[in-house]
C-alpha cells in the first residue's frame, strides 16, 4: 500500500487499507491488480481520472494518422494547373497523409492512356523527395490511379512550394528607400 504522499506503508489487509483511505477523506485506488499482493494507493480517484484523460488526449494529439487523400487530374491538364495540384499534393504529404493521384478519362480520352501514365510518372518524379510510390499506376475502368506514401524523412525540399515562396519575395519591394527612389524617377521635371 502507498499513501497519498507516495510513501510505502507495506502489506496490510483490505479492510485496514480502506479505513485509512476513508480516514484521510480519499479513495483507495488499485494500481496494479495482477501483482502479488495487489498494489493500491490512497488518492483522489477523480483527479487520477482527469490526469489520465489529459495524458490520453496529448497522446492522441501526437499520434499521426495516415489518411488517404485524393488529388484528381485530367489527361490534358495545363502546366499551371498541374503545378497547383502538385503544390496541394506536397502540402498533404508534408501533413503526413497518403495521396491517391487519380486521372479521370472522359469520352474518347480513354484511348490516350499513355498520356495519363506519363502524367502519373511525372507526379511521382516531382514528389520523389517527399514520397515513395506505394502502388504503381493502374487503370481501373475510366480512371487511372497511383498511391504515394510520405517519407519519414524527406530527401530534399519540396519542388513547387519553394518556387512559389521565392516568386513572392521577388515581387515584394525590399525596403522603403528603394520605393522612394523609384517614385522620384517617375516625376516629370518642372520647367521654369
Amino acid at each position: 500500500m502507498i499513501d497519498d504522499n507516495g510513501e510505502q506503508l507495506g502489506i496490510m489487509p483490505t479492510e485496514d487499507a480502506l479505513a485509512r483511505a476513508r480516514g484521510a477523506g480519499l479513495d483507495l485506488i488499485e494500481i496494479s491488480p495482477n501483482a502479488q499482493p495487489p498494489v493500491v494507493r490512497i488518492g483522489d480517484y477523480g483527479r487520477l481520472k482527469y490526469e489520465q484523460s489529459k495524458k490520453d488526449k496529448d497522446a492522441r494529439k501526437k499520434q499521426r494518422n495516415f489518411e488517404l487523400r485524393e488529388v484528381k487530374l485530367r489527361p490534358k491538364i495545363e502546366t499551371h494547373d498541374y503545378e497547383t495540384k502538385a503544390r496541394m499534393a506536397e502540402r498533404l504529404l508534408l501533413d503526413g497523409s497518403k495521396i491517391k493521384v487519380t486521372i479521370m478519362f472522359r469520352g474518347r480520352e480513354i484511348t490516350y492512356t499513355a498520356f495519363g501514365r506519363r502524367l502519373l510518372d511525372r507526379m511521382a518524379e516531382d514528389m520523389a523527395p517527399l514520397a515513395t510510390v506505394e502502388r504503381e499506376p493502374r487503370l481501373e475502368g475510366r480512371n487511372m490511379f497511383m498511391i504515394l506514401a510520405p517519407r519519414t524523412t524527406p530527401t530534399g525540399p519540396p519542388k513547387f512550394t519553394s518556387q512559389r515562396e521565392h516568386e513572392k519575395e521577388e515581387h515584394k519591394p525590399h525596403d522603403d528607400a528603394h520605393v522612394e527612389e523609384h517614385e522620384e524617377d517617375t516625376k516629370e521635371p518642372t520647367s521654369a
